[in-house]
């Protein structure tokens, strides 16, 4: 099949990182596969022409921009799509508007967070405008699902859930040899305990919370380290937050890295305590990574996260809650290490790249995914 994804951009992400896992597992298959380009291409896009998968911009300008439609029409038109696969709600009414009258044979799109917009907003007006046009709706979780059915946002008949996979032989389980490897590169004590988490610095995140928790945590460990990997533009913010808490000292910001997978395998502990999240990637690598792990109970965490047989679920927004279970886990390290285990048995039975592009080759050929 002749395969479009259709993105804002290629830029460091769990949607983006979904988006070339899939494309490059649907050209190992035999697809013909293109990725296009809403704004410019992104930071991540150089991954794929090393597969030899087209990247494309149509270098959207503010507002109404015909030539943009027109470029990407271009792009659909000289591929010869016949699967136009979209990302979010912005791609997808542009790429509707862009293929009218092209001989597309199937047009989905995948909603990657919760929807968390409005019913009323503009950009939900102009996205369920193109539901005629529409063949399937995908959210990554079956929260993201209910939550639209329970808003009456979409018709329930165009919704499927598919939750993202990851590259498993990309990661493997933390040790006490990759625990030392970090804590000296880190130029840290031996032993001292790694606590990370993953992902943008953003309000999405909302890693002030995470900050107040493990100020609570270091009271009680006082040989441990938090470290927050990725970079955005709240790290200022944030760095100030570390100060006005206390634990300035024992915060790492370790910015945008490529060694991610060597990263996590020398943690003890993956936290994450973000108030908006899909089906997250982060979450899928730290189980890889056989990591026990504290999260939050917003969007698809808690069908990633089953609570005290892979890690704990907390509310959002709760340090004390946060706070408590991260202590409950370093306190008894054996019990961490088996949920750590349980985790990774589970994502390389259910979070592989292999089984989410089955379940998209299924929904291309227009049936329903087991």
């Amino acid at each position: 099949m002749k395969i479009t994804h259709f993105v804002e951009n290629l830029n460091r992400g769990g949607l983006e990182r979904v988006v070339i896992n899939l494309a490059v597992e649907q050209k190992r298959a035999g697809h013909d596969c293109q990725v296009v380009c809403l704004f410019d291409k992104g930071t991540l896009a150089d991954e794929l022409d090393a597969h030899g998968i087209e990247v494309h911009s149509c270098g959207k300008q503010t507002g109404a921009d015909l030539r943009c439609l027109l470029r990407l029409r271009g792009f659909l038109r000289r591929h010869g799509t016949e699967i136009l696969h979209t990302h979010n709600m912005i791609p997808h009414y542009h790429a509707v508007l862009a293929g009218l009258g092209l001989p597309i044979r199937r047009i989905l799109n995948t909603r990657h967070g919760m929807g968390a917009l409005r019913a009323s907003s503009r950009r939900e007006w102009f996205y369920r405008r193109c539901m005629p046009w529409t063949d399937v709706v995908v959210t990554v979780c079956d929260r993201a699902r209910q939550d639209i059915v329970a808003r009456r946002m979409l018709p329930p008949d165009k919704l499927v859930v598919v939750p993202n996979g990851i590259h498993i032989e990309r990661f493997a389980p933390a040790t006490q040899q990759a625990r030392r490897a970090l804590t000296d590169q880190l130029e840290l004590p031996p032993g001292t305990r790694l606590i990370g988490s993953v992902g943008r610095l953003n309000w999405a995140k909302d890693l002030v919370t995470l900050l107040r928790a493990y100020a609570k945590v270091a009271a009680r460990f006082d040989d441990s380290v938090l470290l927050l990997i990725g970079d955005g533009g709240e790290r200022q913010k944030l760095m100030d937050a570390a100060g006005e808490i206390g634990v300035a000292e024992r915060v790492r910001f370790l910015g945008d890295r490529g060694d991610v997978a060597q990263l996590l395998q020398g943690l003890d502990l993956y936290a994450m305590s973000s108030i908006s999240e899909g089906y997250s990637i982060a979450l899928l690598e730290a189980c890889a990574s056989g990591l026990p792990i504290v999260t939050t109970d917003v969007g698809g965490n808690a069908e990633i996260v089953r609570d005290h047989v892979n890690g704990c679920i907390v509310p959002a927004r709760d340090p004390d809650a946060m706070a408590a279970a991260m202590i409950e886990l370093l306190a008894d390290p054996a019990r961490a290490q088996a949920m750590g285990r349980d985790g990774r048995d589970w994502v390389v039975e259910q979070g592989t790249v292999s089984r989410m592009a089955g379940r998209y080759d299924a929904l291309y050929a227009g049936k329903r995914p087991d």
